[in-house]
């Protein structure tokens, strides 16, 4: 049984906190003091009688016992919510997928899926789809808390991937991009040095894919340059490799078409051999919709056909 004195606001304000790992930022949201934001969290601690996060260079986050709770206060007050809402859904006929999608996805796997699902026209007309893009540890997150259904892409690095179901669809591999005509084109073999005399596109710092890049600096004694650009951002990140002498950390999804173009062209210098695990990762307490599963399906038969 719910203890009593666990009260609906002592959720709501967990969650927040650790949607927007600050008790600042969540005492805005939910528009509360801050003071009264950590009364309330000091609150569910005491009934609890566990700490739910510990502080962090970066703001707060999760412990163990803050991680078990996320992961069961989330899909109930999906739940609450969605039925408050279920009301108005019924009477306007209205069914939404929420889909997460990684930067590893973007450009084939992804729309391609769409095209399909989209191609079934009756059979899903009463059905949209919201697509939310991000960092693999925002979209976990918000998958823990049941603000999403689905999220696709390269994740299988990230710790926000505990206790939620991952399938794996392929293997992608992270590549060293430049524009043709680069310096370093054709060059073989590559020396890791080398790579130091030019500036970078690469992910955000604390996202999986940079975790990749890190580990390939770390393997190859490689200091990378002063003035680097950080994004996720597709259209962003080729645009500015092709006018400038910038090295690209790129999905190798999203470069096909340019290669094929002649373009772009690839480093000799492998940034990793196999790869990472793309897949499809969800919320295996909450229950699928029909919906869901033939999206899924569309997901897989993409998949296939790139391998």
């Amino acid at each position: 049984m719910l203890n009593v004195r666990i009260k609906l606001r002592h959720l709501q304000a967990f969650l927040e906190v650790a949607r927007q790992r600050s008790f600042a930022r969540a005492a805005e949201r939910l528009a509360i003091t801050q003071p009264g934001m950590s009364k309330i969290i000091r609150e569910l601690e005491e009934i609890l009688e566990a700490s739910l996060f510990e502080r962090t260079p970066k703001g707060v986050a999760l412990t163990q016992a803050g991680l078990t709770l996320l992961r069961h206060a989330g899909p109930a007050i999906r739940a609450l919510e969605e039925g408050v809402s279920a009301i108005g859904d019924a009477r306007d006929s209205v069914r939404r997928l929420r889909v997460g999608a990684l930067s590893t996805v973007e450009s084939r796997l992804l729309p391609e899926a769409l095209r399909r699902w989209y191609a079934e026209g009756a059979e899903h007309a009463d059905v949209g789809l919201n697509v939310v893009t991000g960092p693999s540890a925002f979209l976990l997150s918000r998958l823990h808390r049941g603000e999403l259904d689905l999220v696709v892409g390269r994740m299988t690095e990230a710790r926000e991937i505990q206790d939620l179901a991952f399938e794996h669809l392929y293997y992608e591999r992270l590549l060293l991009m430049v524009r043709a005509g680069h310096p370093l084109a054709g060059v073989s073999p590559l020396l890791p040095e080398s790579l130091g005399a030019y500036s970078w596109v690469l992910p955000p710092p604390q996202t999986t894919l940079r975790q990749q890049v890190d580990s390939f600096c770390l393997r190859h004694s490689l200091v990378l340059p002063p003035g680097l650009l950080e994004t996720l951002s597709l259209p962003l990140s080729p645009g500015y490799t092709l006018g400038s002498d910038a090295i690209w950390v790129a999905p190798a999804e999203a470069v096909g078409e340019s290669v094929a173009a002649g373009e772009l062209c690839e480093l000799s210098l492998p940034l990793e051999q196999q790869g990472g695990s793309v897949g499809l990762c969800h919320n295996a307490t909450l229950q699928p919709s029909l919906a869901l599963e033939a999206f899924c399906e569309r997901l897989r038969q993409v998949a296939a056909s790139m391998k």
